[in-house]
């Protein structure tokens, strides 16, 4: 995955990659390869990158999770920052990756936990999203049985639920993942779909591809595809029904969804570009392929971190977020409002009962 060396073992390699001996102590001081020019500015942007998340994220940690209320929307918004952190402290691993020119140093294990965690944080965000969607959908279209059924306890479950699918969804890494040596002794951190030590034999090649096959396939629908079709469609449903009432949403809160929304995809979409192209890496010059890893690692890193940074900076004035203090900021952005809109739209609704009779 991110800047991991996610090069596909199950397509054809030359015969001189062999199988990295797991207790082997000298492998950790292989002569790295040389750093290309795009490596050395990822690792030089992914470290104030590095530094802006750990700060920012933990702030947002703090001010959500020990000095605003418990609501529906910090619960959501809680979790998802969360993620982000997460994702945030494995960009050092990414750093070191890339100035040793994709030489991985770490051993098995932390290849096989890294790349783990990278897959729930990917799964977990756009599941956090889907449910943020969801939750303005409901709100717009059921304000009364939001009232009567829309709680923190509720919302808290769903989150465990995403957590769990998540890692249910990643724990393949920890069996695919496997460390392996290439020319040169340079140690790179790849798949082996079929868990078998044969990397060249034609039929372990054809069987990993169908598995690696199936694997971007549920990757895709689940992580990408299908939570942006609903997104889409709830924030569409959502806009049509505030129009068709008359409704003026056009707070800080809506915005900042907004653009956690489009974040998320702009930082995702090139890894599942990348992965796509693992499957024509023959038509696909290495220039290419190289190139893209570096944009997605960086992207990705950079949605994680800098997201909660726009947060503060989505519907406020340029200066005025430098006048107001962070706590009134974050309050701003993350405060639950939209019980105001429920009770607006059942407002609405009792009154034209009420003409009716």
């Amino acid at each position: 995955m991110l800047g991991v060396n996610s090069t596909d073992p199950n397509l054809p390699e030359p015969a001189s990659y062999t199988t990295l001996p797991p207790t082997t102590g000298a492998n950790s001081s292989q002569t790295p390869a040389a750093v290309s020019a795009a490596q050395l500015a990822s690792a030089v942007l992914l470290f104030p990158t590095f530094l802006v998340g750990v700060v920012g994220n933990g702030l947002y940690l703090w001010v959500l999770g020990l000095k605003m209320r418990r609501t529906v929307t910090t619960v959501w918004f809680l979790s998802l920052v969360s993620s982000y952190l997460l994702l945030t402290l494995l960009i050092p691993f990414f750093i070191v990756s890339f100035l040793m020119g994709l030489h991985w140093g770490f051993g098995t294990a932390m290849c096989k936990i890294v790349n783990t965690c990278i897959s729930v944080v990917m799964f977990s965000s756009v599941f956090l999203l889907t449910l943020v969607s969801l939750d303005r959908y409901i709100l717009t279209h059921h304000p009364i049985w939001c009232r009567n059924h829309r709680t923190v306890t509720r919302a808290g479950r769903l989150v465990v639920g995403v957590w769990l699918v998540s890692v249910a969804l990643s724990a393949p890494y920890l069996a695919f993942r496997e460390t392996r040596v290439v020319d040169g002794g340079r140690i790179v951190c790849i798949n082996n779909y079929t868990l078998s030590g044969d990397w060249n034999g034609t039929e372990t090649q054809d069987l990993g591809r169908q598995v690696h096959l199936a694997i971007f396939i549920v990757r895709f629908l689940l992580g990408f595809l299908l939570p942006f079709c609903t997104i889409v469609g709830c924030y569409v449903r959502v806009g049509l029904k505030m129009k068709e009432k008359g409704l003026a949403w056009t707070g800080k809160p809506f915005k900042v969804m907004v653009a956690a929304v489009v974040s998320f995809f702009l930082g995702w979409l090139p890894y599942h570009l990348y992965q796509s192209l693992n499957f024509y890496k023959k038509e696909v010059p290495e220039s290419v392929t190289g190139a893209l890893l570096v944009i997605y690692t960086f992207m990705s890193c950079f949605n994680a971190c800098f997201t909660p940074i726009i947060y503060l900076f989505v519907g406020e004035k340029f200066w005025q977020v430098f006048r107001t203090s962070l706590l009134t900021l974050v309050k701003a952005a993350f405060v639950d409002d939209f019980g105001s809109i429920a009770s607006e739209s059942s407002g609405r609704h009792e009154n034209t009962k009420e003409e009716m009779t």
